[in-house]
This record gives C-alpha cells, structure tokens and sequence, in this order.
C-alpha cells in the first residue's frame, strides 16, 4: 500500500515504454494526445506523485521563488503577495511563503530553509531586528538572486523596491498643517525599522519647514495593530494642549485611534484631524473616511516579482545588480477624516 509509484509501474499498467511515460508525465510535445490522456489517466489511479526536487535537481532550477514577510496576518504584506503571485503564476514559478515575525532569529532560519530547499531566487521584507544580512550571504555566494522591499537593507549592493517614505509622511504632516492643526502626534512603530526612522525624518521636516518647533513627546511608538486605539488615545489625552492632528502609520491602528476618539466624544476631523498609511480597506470602511498615504502594494509585488524573474532569465542577468533601488510612487489620498 504504501509503495512509491514510479514511471515503470505506469509503463507496464499502459503497455508503453517507460521513456514514452517520462515523456508524457513532462508534456513532451512527440506524444499524442490520446496517449498522454492515457498515460496522466494511469498516474491518476495509481497514486504517482512525480518528484519535483529530484527534477530541479536535473535542471538545477526548482521553479520556485522564496518569500519571507515580517507578518502573514498584514493587509499590506497580503496585497504585496496578490502582486508577487499573479505575476510568479503567469512566468511559471511557485512561490515558497514564510515568515519571521519580526524576529532576526526565525528570518535566519527561514533563509536557511529557502537555501535548502534550493529556491531559484528570494524575496525579502526583513523583520524589524534585523541590523545585518549575513544570513543570505550563501544566496549570494550562489549568485541565487536576492530582492528585498518595503524594508530594505542600508547597504548599496542590495537590491530593494521601496517608496518615498520621508515624503510621504512630509505630504501628510504638511497636509494637516494646512487644515490647521497646530500639535500633531505621530504614531510609529519600532523605529530600528528603517521604513519608520525615514518616517520620522519626513514629519520633522514638515515641522521645521512650516515654522514649527519639533517636541519628542509628540511621537508615541507603538504596536500598531487593531488593538492598540485605546492605548494610543490615552497617551493623547494626557499631552497639555491637547493635540488636533494624529498622524498614523498603518491604517488599521489609525481607524482603532478613530473609534477610541469616538469614545471620548472627540470630533473627527473637527477637534482631531487623521492621516492613516497604506490605504488599506478599512480606511473606506470607517466613517468618516480616513485620508491616508496611498502605498501601492499590490504594484509592489509585482514590481518586484517581476524583477527578480527578469533576472532568472539568461537574457536579462544583468538586470538586478544594475538597479540598486526601485522607488514607486505614493499619493496623499484626503478624505473626511482630515479635511476641515
């Protein structure tokens, strides 16, 4: 029962040679169609599972790509991965999904299970402790492509797709600074995080440009999950004045921010004004609607699948060492939740 089916025991089910299986079972185009319906027919019933990593080991090509995320249970990192698979689907390749949550530990052992299980090429958004890639050091020995995105490495060789993040945040601060609000928090995550340090720079900046003196106590870091509206707003409500301009970096925590204000009565955008980030569905779900940094995420993936593919291909391998950073565009979408 529990016997490996091989292409000899479909050979003598079919009355065929075991080559005309083989050649079949990989859609040969010298085998008649007929013959292949009933050679895949055989396979079917008799249970044959062909062995891909014996095949990639032939072919010194797994048809698979790795990807780690710092979290599978993100909005954004779920939109990134629809991008990445429509575009790894149409070029024939699998993707191998993983994540470190935000832990440098799990992220190495992730990377060494993507080497072991001999990927074709890796897709990286490292994890929040991450200070070093040596961990990819055998990718790159291998000359095995790396990508990274969203949250890229400060190193020169690597290649990484991002978006502007410090004008970003600069556009969003300057926005609520015209409606006017005169005390804006911004609300961050760890900012080791080179994606919210950048954040940080573009909202003093805004600050300094528009005459504003920058305060530390107006920057509260925080888990920026659905739970943490309640938090954050109490942290508001002790700072004297109370501020009118949240500036928020995911939507998510931005809408649980929105309905813990509600909660305290606290108008939006009348006495507080809100800019989320990343334009997540739930900033159309809230009411009002939150104004929010358009991160095209989706596009992301596709970007950056496309990319590291490009390189796969020996006609373009020289594609991914020639560019060292791909910087997509973002918008400030405005909505009721900021608009005065």
């Amino acid at each position: 029962m529990n016997k490996e089916i091989t292409i000899y025991d479909i050979a003598k089910e079919v009355g065929m040679s075991p080559t005309t299986v083989s050649r079949a079972l990989s859609n040969h185009p010298r085998v008649k169609e007929k013959t292949r319906g009933k050679i895949l027919n055989a396979a079917k019933i008799l249970g044959y599972q062909s062995n891909i990593f014996a095949s990639s080991l032939r072919k010194k090509r797994s048809r698979s790509i790795g990807v780690i995320i710092p979290k599978l249970n993100s909005p954004f990192q779920s939109s990134v991965m629809a991008g990445m698979e429509e575009i790894a689907t149409q070029a024939g390749y699998n993707l191998v999904i993983s994540q470190s949550t935000e832990s440098l530990e799990k992220e190495i052992s992730n990377a060494n299970t993507m080497f072991n299980s001999r990927v074709d090429g890796l897709l990286v958004s490292k994890a929040g402790t991450t200070d070093n890639i040596e961990h990819f050091a055998p990718f790159f020995k291998k000359q095995i492509p790396v990508l990274f995105f969203d949250r890229v490495p400060e190193n020169n060789n690597c290649t990484g797709v991002v978006i502007n993040n410090t004008q970003a945040i600069y556009d969003a601060t300057s926005h609520l600074i015209k409606q006017g609000c005169k005390r804006i928090v911004h609300v961050l995550g760890n900012l080791k995080i080179n994606v919210y340090s950048d954040r940080l720079k573009g909202y003093k900046y805004a600050l300094l440009d528009h005459g504003f003196v920058f305060e530390e106590e107006n920057i509260i870091t925080n888990d920026l999950g659905e739970e943490s509206g309640d938090r954050i707003v109490e942290k508001i409500m002790e700072l004297n004045p109370r501020p009118d301009g949240l500036l928020v970096s995911n939507d998510t925590c931005a809408a649980s921010c929105l309905m813990a204000l509600k909660k305290k009565k606290i108008r939006v955008p009348e006495d507080m004004a809100i800019v989320g980030f990343n334009n997540d569905l739930i900033s159309r779900m809230v009411e009002p609607n939150l104004s929010t940094i358009n991160y095209p995420s989706y596009h992301m993936g596709e970007v950056a699948m496309k990319n590291l593919i490009n390189h796969l291909d020996e006609e373009h391998h020289e594609i991914l060492q020639k560019t060292n950073t791909i910087t997509l565009r973002h918008e400030l979408i405005i909505r009721k939740s900021s608009k005065r």
